[in-house]
């Protein structure tokens, strides 16, 4: 006697073997439909902020505005982690967190992605020392990232500021 398929399942248990192999094609073309739209979503990489063909568009000022506008925001963000500490909303504290290493990551990808890959050349007047400031500055937004202390973003302005005078000053 065939066992009634019930309503609420889409798959009933198969009962005779050419329902097992139907059940099987039928997941099987499920599979080879769903899998190159998973490879598709997961296995994309995300565009960084700058291309490395290299494509010749270059705009330093800007770069060095978008460094001085991530510092800004680590800069309230430390602010408002520790005016957040003691508050009881932690989930504006841990927002607060993530903004700054966010905002911490992309300043440290545009000095390494963007100036010491693609701008600064060994060739270049004053080389050791932008190289020097380059380095100065991943320190500094490493360490931004690790406390909330407000002298790691004077000393990171402070780079950014120099680095900028250095760099637009010498022969590029």
């Amino acid at each position: 006697m065939r066992r009634k398929r019930t309503a609420h399942r889409r798959y009933a248990l198969p009962v005779f073997p050419t329902e097992f192999i139907q059940l099987e094609v039928l997941m099987f073309k499920q599979l080879v439909f769903s899998l190159p739209l998973f490879l598709l979503l997961f296995s994309a990489t995300p565009a960084s902020s700058h291309c490395e063909i290299p494509c010749g568009i270059y705009d330093d000022h800007m770069r060095i505005h978008l460094l001085e506008e991530h510092v800004t925001t680590m800069e309230k963000s430390m602010k408002k982690i520790v005016e957040l500490k003691d508050a009881g909303n932690g989930n504006q504290h841990v927002r607060w967190i993530m903004n700054k290493e966010a905002h911490a990551d992309k300043f440290q990808e545009i000095v390494s992605q963007y100036f010491l890959t693609q701008r600064i050349t060994m060739d270049q007047k004053q080389y050791p020392e932008k190289l020097q400031a380059l380095h100065q500055m991943l320190v500094y937004a490493m360490k931004c990232k690790q406390t909330t202390d407000l002298q790691h973003i004077a000393k990171l302005k402070e780079l950014v500021q120099s680095f900028s005078e250095l760099y637009f000053t010498s022969d590029n």
